[in-house]
């Protein structure tokens, strides 16, 4: 199971996001990405929730009343580096999406309003990418801790 956070101060994005993701199966080649889908409206609470759970993909909004997304989700690679962000804006500038893609080193962009599918896709091939990377960590971790053995036993 995939565990998502989405944050949005708008709760009728909550509830069509959430809705979108109950009935249309996150997948990217061939492979589906099962959903647990926790929404939170105000960021700062997200914050806290982020602190508390293990995730693997967050999506938030840019404009938000306490703080930006950006903000937000730089604030979420601190405590998560390993999960994978996701922006949804229908009002950020070049600047803003620059931000995103330097600062918090955001997967995807995605424009509201968004196609359903794309939405659902960009997802998808997220996870995908997100879970290449924990294999990737561990076979690391494995082979690290392999030449260490070596050197030990040397």
């Amino acid at each position: 199971m995939n565990h998502i956070l989405l944050v949005d101060d708008d709760e009728r994005v909550l509830f069509s996001l959430r809705r979108l993701l109950g009935r249309m199966p996150c997948a990217y080649e061939g492979k589906n990405y099962p959903l647990q889908v926790e929404v939170c409206h105000d960021p700062l609470e997200a914050i806290e929730y982020v602190r508390q759970h293990d995730l693997d993909l967050v999506i938030a909004d840019y404009r938000m009343p306490q703080i930006d997304g950006i903000t937000f989700l730089k604030k979420c690679r601190d405590i998560q580096p390993n999960m994978s962000r996701m922006l949804l804006s229908g009002q950020a500038d070049l600047e803003a999406m620059i931000s995103a893609i330097n600062e918090a080193q955001i997967y995807r962009f995605i424009a509201k309003p968004w196609d359903d599918h794309e939405l659902v896709f960009s997802i998808g091939q997220c996870l995908a990418h997100h879970h290449h990377l924990r294999a990737e960590s561990r076979k690391l971790a494995e082979l690290q801790a392999n030449l260490l053995g070596q050197q030990e036993g040397s």
